[in-house]
Order: structure tokens, then C-alpha cells, then sequence
């Protein structure tokens, strides 16, 4: 194993979650001062950008940023195989695929929460980016949308994804809801069920499953990490 997949590997320990209009290359530096081994993320960028966009300014990174993943938005198996590809060759650690952004202009575009409704669509786009490139491709979801309530049914989304070659699930504990709630209130109204996260765990011991959503002191990232 090298040095930079070890490093990749211990940094599932720890996550900086992708945070739009926060998480650029600047506070992603500061974060590694912060926290040495963390695995740090992009903001979502979508494929069409990634592809036709400013690539340096969307994608350009410190080597002292890494181990870092870039977040992808997009509901093209085509067009996102060529994003990961571009981003394999630009040197990231890892593709993960949005499907957790309530944003109404998310919404608009087919892409973030709203499709986990589609499960059949999102393993096609993970089968294609796995296809494409070396580096591991993971999935970020939450629970399920509006009123979804059915652990099974968040459990066969997950399980279509790992089978399609998901490398890992990175789990937002708690619903979408795509109408009524802005992108702040999505990550602080809807109830966390931690448990459900637990239980996935539990019951696929060999998949790795990030948490996410809550964690926003060292208090509470402690308290979910003796949970390991």
C-alpha cells in the first residue's frame, strides 16, 4: 500500500463534510491545519461544469489538501464517467455522487435528494463512473424524501449502489424534504435517526459507512465515533 492510499484509507475516520459556498480550496487548507488526517471534500460541482467550466477554479487544489474527494451533481451516467474521469486525472482521491441537496434548483436540474426516487438511474450513473475510473466512487444520501419512512427502502437504495460498485456510503441521517424547507432548515428540521445509520452498518459489516448530519461540535463527533 502506499503512502497516499494508506493515508486515504485512515482518513474514513474522519470526514469534512462538502458544504456549498464554503468548502473551497482556501478553507479546505484550513481545515487540514485543523485536522491533519481528515478526508476533506469539494463543494458539489455538477458534471456539465466540470466539463465545459473553468477547471482550475473549479477543480484546483493544494497537494496539502489530500486526501480529498471531489462531490459531483448530475444524473448523466455519460456525462458524470467523464467528470470522474477528469477528476482521476486532476489527481483526487476519491468521486462521490450527490444524491442528498434539497435545493429547489437541484431539484430543477435531476440531480441531490431527489434521486433517491430513482435508485435503478443513480446505480447506472455509479456503474459508469466506476467504469471510468481508478479511484474509489461513493455515494452521499440521506434517509429518504418528504415523508419517506421505510428503513427497507433506504437499505435497497443503498445495497443498488454498493452493487453497482459504490466504494462507500456517506448517510446525512435524516429525511429530505424537497418542498417547504430551505437547504439550511433540510440540515437542522428534519429528525436525525442515527439509528438507521447503525443499523446499516450492522447489518453490512464489510461496507463502509460514513455518518453525517448533527455533528457540529468534537462533543458530537465523539459521541457518534464510540458508536465504532
Amino acid at each position: 500500500m502506499t503512502s497516499a492510499t494508506a493515508r486515504y484509507a485512515d482518513s474514513l475516520r474522519l470526514s469534512v463534510a462538502p458544504m456549498m459556498d464554503w468548502t473551497d480550496r482556501h478553507c479546505r487548507v484550513f481545515h487540514r491545519v485543523l485536522a491533519p488526517g481528515a478526508r476533506l471534500y469539494t463543494e458539489m460541482v455538477h458534471a456539465n461544469a466540470v466539463i465545459h467550466g473553468d477547471r482550475e477554479r473549479l477543480l484546483g487544489f493544494d497537494r496539502s489538501e489530500q486526501p480529498l474527494a471531489l462531490q459531483l451533481g448530475g444524473s448523466d451516467p455519460a456525462l458524470l464517467a467523464q467528470a470522474a474521469r477528469i477528476a482521476a486525472d486532476w489527481g483526487y482521491d476519491e468521486v462521490n455522487l450527490n444524491c442528498g441537496c434539497p435545493s429547489d434548483r437541484v431539484q430543477a436540474g435531476r440531480f441531490g435528494a431527489c434521486l433517491m426516487r430513482e435508485p435503478v438511474l443513480v446505480a447506472e450513473c455509479v456503474a459508469a463512473m466506476v467504469d471510468a475510473v481508478d479511484i474509489p466512487v461513493t455515494v452521499k444520501c440521506r434517509l429518504g424524501v418528504d415523508e419517506d419512512n421505510d428503513y427497507d427502502v433506504f437499505a435497497a437504495f443503498v445495497d443498488r449502489q454498493v452493487a453497482a460498485g459504490a466504494a462507500m456510503v456517506v448517510v446525512h441521517a435524516r429525511n429530505a424534504w424537497l418542498k417547504g424547507l430551505s437547504p439550511k432548515e433540510n440540515r437542522e428540521v428534519p429528525p436525525l435517526k442515527y439509528d438507521w445509520a447503525y443499523r446499516l452498518k450492522q447489518e453490512r459489516p464489510a461496507l463502509p459507512v460514513v455518518l453525517n448530519g448533527g455533528l457540529a461540535s468534537l462533543e458530537a463527533v465523539q459521541a457518534q465515533a464510540a458508536h465504532v
